[in-house]
Formats: C-alpha cells, sequence, structure tokens
C-alpha cells in the first residue's frame, strides 16, 4: 500500500479529534480491502485495471476557485477546491431560518450526518474518500423550510498528479424542500484522480432535486458515488449530465426506506474522442408503496466508451413497488461504443418493474425527412440530437440550468463537424 494513502497520512489531515478518528478507521479499512479489479460484475467493462494509484497523491494545494456561469441568482454559492471550502455566500435570510450550508464540522450535528446515507453503500472509492475528505461540506435544511432557488457548489481540482476528495451531505428535513446544483470542473491540462462523495438524505414528505454537471479535464480520472435514501412519502430525483473526463465513472444509488418514497434517477452525457463515461446505478424499493423511474440518455461520438449496468431490486417487504428503467444511447461514429446492462432482483410478487435499453445511430430517415425540406445535413444532426436528449433536458431537478447544458451538448456537437471536416480536407 502506498504511504500516501495510509491511516498515518490520513490522521495527518486537520479538524475535530471524531473526524480525524473516522479518516483513520477508513484508511485502515481501505488498506484490507482488495483492488477492484474488471473481473467483478460491478467493474465489468470498466478501465479500472489502467489506474495506477501510486501515480497521485492527496492535493494539498488550495488555489481560487472558478466562478460558475449561473443563468439564475442561486440562494446560495459554496465554492470548493481540492475538497476545501474556499467561499460562501448564503442568504441571510436562510440563515435566519435555521438553515446550515457550510462546512460540517462546525454543525453540532455534523458528526452523525456524515456517513448516515454512505455507510449502507461503501466501496472501495468511498472508504478511500472517507480517509482523505479534507473539509466535508454541509446542506441542512430544517423540517417545513422551503428554498425556492437552488443552491450552488462548485467542486474544483487542480494540480498534476493531485488527488481530491470533496464530501457533500444534503439533508432535507420532513416537509421541507430544496434543490441543489453541484458543478465539478478540473484543469484541463493536469493529470488528477478524484473522487467524490454525495449523501443526499431526505426525510418523510421532504423534497429534494440534485443536479451534478461534470465537466471536468481531459486527463481526469474521476471515482463518484451520489448516494440517496428516502424516507416515508419523500421525493428524491437525482440527475447527472456528463461531459468531461479521460474515465469518469459514477455511482448512483437510490434507496427507498420509507412507505410511498419516491426515487427519480436521470443522466445527460456526451462522450467525445476516446473518454469512457462510466454509469453503474442502484435502486433499492425496501419499503411497500414505493416507485422509482431511471431515464439516462446520451451520445457517443468519435471513438468514445458509454458504459451502464443497472439493478432494480425489490426486497420482500416492498410489496406495491413499481420501478422502470430505461437507456437509451445515440452512436455518432461506427468507432463508438455503448454497452447496457439492466438487471433486476425482485423478492415481492406484488410489483411492477422493467427495463429497456437501445444503442443505435442516428435515424436515416429522421435526417432524409429534415434535409428534404432545406434543413441542412450539420443542422439536421443537432436537432436530432438535441430531440432525443430533450425528454431528460425538460425533466432535470434545477431548470434553470437546461440552458446551459443545451450550449454544451451544441458545442461538442460543433467540435465533432470540425473534426469530421478537418479530416476529409484534402492535403496540399
Amino acid at each position: 500500500m502506498s504511504p500516501v494513502f495510509s491511516p498515518v497520512a490520513a490522521g495527518a489531515l486537520g479538524g475535530p479529534q471524531w473526524l480525524i478518528d473516522r479518516r483513520i478507521a477508513a484508511a485502515e479499512a481501505f488498506e484490507s480491502t482488495p483492488r477492484p479489479d474488471a473481473s467483478a460484475e460491478e467493474w465489468r467493462y470498466s478501465r479500472i485495471g489502467e489506474l495506477d494509484l501510486d501515480g497521485f497523491t492527496p492535493a494539498t494545494e488550495f488555489g481560487n476557485a472558478p466562478m460558475p456561469r449561473l443563468d439564475v441568482e442561486p440562494a446560495a454559492l459554496i465554492r470548493c477546491v481540492n475538497g476545501r471550502v474556499m467561499y460562501t455566500d448564503v442568504d441571510q435570510e436562510l440563515i435566519d431560518r435555521g438553515v446550515h450550508i457550510g462546512p460540517l464540522a462546525e454543525d453540532e450535528n455534523g458528526e452523525t450526518r456524515l456517513g448516515s446515507v454512505a455507510a449502507d453503500a461503501g466501496d472501495y472509492f468511498t472508504l478511500l474518500n472517507d480517509a482523505f475528505m479534507d473539509w466535508p461540506l454541509l446542506i441542512d435544511i430544517p423540517r417545513g423550510v422551503v428554498i425556492e432557488r437552488p443552491i450552488v457548489v462548485t467542486h474544483h481540482a487542480a494540480g498534476d498528479g493531485g488527488a481530491a476528495f470533496p464530501r457533500l451531505v444534503v439533508r432535507v428535513g420532513e416537509n421541507a424542500q430544496a434543490n441543489v446544483m453541484d458543478l465539478h470542473t478540473s484543469e484541463a491540462d493536469d493529470h488528477i484522480l478524484m473522487c467524490p462523495v454525495v449523501e443526499l438524505d431526505v426525510e418523510s414528505a421532504g423534497r429534494l432535486g440534485y443536479l451534478k454537471v461534470q465537466e471536468q479535464g481531459a486527463h481526469t480520472w474521476q471515482f463518484g458515488s451520489v448516494l440517496a435514501r428516502a424516507e416515508k412519502d419523500a421525493t428524491v430525483s437525482a440527475a447527472t449530465a456528463a461531459f468531461g473526463g479521460e474515465y469518469a465513472r459514477t455511482r448512483a444509488d437510490t434507496r427507498l426506506v420509507g412507505r410511498g418514497a419516491h426515487g427519480d434517477l436521470m443522466a445527460i452525457y456526451f462522450g467525445e474522442g476516446d473518454q469512457t463515461l462510466d454509469f453503474r446505478t442502484y435502486q433499492d424499493h425496501v419499503a411497500p408503496d414505493t416507485t422509482s423511474n431511471l431515464l439516462y440518455k446520451g451520445v457517443v461520438a468519435r471513438a468514445s466508451r458509454r458504459i451502464s449496468t443497472g439493478l432494480i431490486r425489490v426486497r420482500p417487504d416492498a410489496r406495491g413497488t413499481n420501478a422502470f428503467q430505461t437507456n437509451r444511447n445515440l452512436k455518432l461514429s461506427d468507432k463508438a461504443w455503448a454497452e447496457s446492462v439492466p438487471n433486476l432482483e425482485i423478492e415481492n410478487n406484488d410489483v411492477k418493474c422493467s427495463h429497456a435499453s437501445t444503442v443505435s445511430p442516428v435515424d436515416e430517415e429522421q435526417r432524409f425527412y429534415l434535409e428534404s425540406r432545406g434543413v441542412p445535413t450539420d443542422e439536421a444532426e443537432r436537432l436530432i440530437v438535441a430531440g432525443f436528449l430533450g425528454e431528460v433536458l425538460a425533466n432535470i431537478p434545477v431548470p434553470s440550468a437546461a440552458p446551459a447544458l443545451k450550449l454544451a451538448i451544441a458545442d461538442k456537437l460543433a467540435r465533432q463537424r470540425e473534426l469530421e471536416s478537418a479530416k476529409m480536407k484534402p492535403v496540399a
């Protein structure tokens, strides 16, 4: 085991004693945990064998956090670099209503909040995060508080050879409501390892929308987890927009533990070059009369790869479950590759569950229809892709983010057209 990821190194990080003890215990558990490999089902098709963990060290430098492009004034803005909170701007009204947005260690309930959801969904990289998270961030919405404007968090990673371990805990109290946008970026030219963990904990009748926007640099490896738990009659909607990274993996777990709880999982993605976008999802129905719906749609271009494995699990007491899983992939190149593996594990007969998966190129009939009516080929392809992804964009938890996401997709399409034009241009 590399000394940079040892219990001694974990214990050297600052904070209250309970947090230091937690890091040391996690590092000790990490040392005894076998490194995952592609022979395991949950790592099937992945590039885990290419990861050289010894090539990274925990980041120790914390520069300026880039200012995000926002189309709406947020209720709060928190900017983090390499897992450390660098800037907070919170409406005084929220503070007066008992909302906590800031370092978790500064909250009197921080110790019990941290790990309350992740404890049920630990793996190799959540342990690594637990051992080397620098300043966990807590968003705690008290009972009955409704926040209309989104809370925006940015996580930026920088430093060649650095490893960052952002940790975000969001708790929504009984009958409270909030939307959170979480933007993940990294320096374009730096080789970076980023292992973010997000815990979403929604109490009875609470409502939480969470949107992760992943726009990391071309040399970043990400192993992230978004872990959600919903109590009685609660609703959690967790969405991901994935555009960057060399290899970017996101594990999304939704556990419906209270009767009548509902969970939505959504994703849009656009792979290009030779990048790999890897998604692993888990819809866990524990209580009766729970519902979940997964909708993942995206595009793979050039020689990019997209992987998706999903499991719907219905526990013995979860009668009346309704669970659905839909994954659709659009290929813009013969060299692009997409793999989708849906799974069901049902332990109760009184349920409705289904899954659907497709991988296909652009529909030539749709293209011909548009071209025959005078639409240029490039514009026809843009319209087809926009229509294909529109279903997800229309339902993301932070609607104000949709225009920026549409622009990011349009930019990627334009880049593909430029590359194709350059390839076809004759050599002088």
